[in-house]
């Protein structure tokens, strides 16, 4: 797996090898030895998956806080989505910044989430699903979300979502 830093202190980005033929393809979602290589923590305890069926599904901006706060390794594997990961952490160099990719199947990149970051995505195509690699397990006590649009992130979406749960879309503004 090729890895490299992005914008936020803690994120990264992952390419798998995805070979072809014929047949179609085998690939390795995640190598939890070669993340722990990065000095990452690979100790997942729970693995789940999001099936977005429209493009311009939003999910997000979620996080766990406390004792539940979680690392996150996400990758799409079917369709294609733009993966935001937002630093809500005060100490952090890199906090209220953001950085995003584009994971598709097609280019088999993978984002990884620190704890004390949000996570949310918006999906480029019908049929997008992501399989999310967990840290700590889900505490709905824990759960915490913040608006998608707020101004405090200026995140730069490269399209308007079209499908938003009520949940998503009533999240509070960020107080700085």
């Amino acid at each position: 797996m090729i890895y490299e830093k992005l914008l936020v202190e803690g994120c990264y980005l992952f390419k798998r090898n995805i070979p072809k033929d014929e047949r179609g393809y085998f690939s390795r979602i995640a190598d939890v030895n070669e993340i722990k290589k990065t000095g990452l923590n690979a100790e997942f305890v729970q693995i789940s998956a999001s099936r977005n069926y429209k493009k311009g599904t939003l999910r997000g901006m979620h996080m766990q806080i406390g004792t539940s706060a979680e690392e996150k390794y996400i990758s799409c594997v079917e369709g294609e989505v733009y993966d935001v990961c937002l630093d809500l952490r005060k100490t952090s160099p890199t906090y209220l910044k953001y950085c995003s990719a584009v994971l598709s199947e097609e280019n088999g990149y993978a984002i990884y989430i620190p704890k004390g970051c949000a996570h949310g995505f918006v999906s480029l195509r019908d049929n997008s699903q992501l399989i999310y690699f967990m840290t700590n397990e889900h505490d709905k006590q824990a759960e915490r979300g913040y608006l998608w649009s707020d101004p405090a992130f200026s995140i730069d979406w490269p399209i308007l979502p079209e499908v938003i749960s009520d949940r998503d879309n009533n999240w509070p503004l960020y107080e700085v």
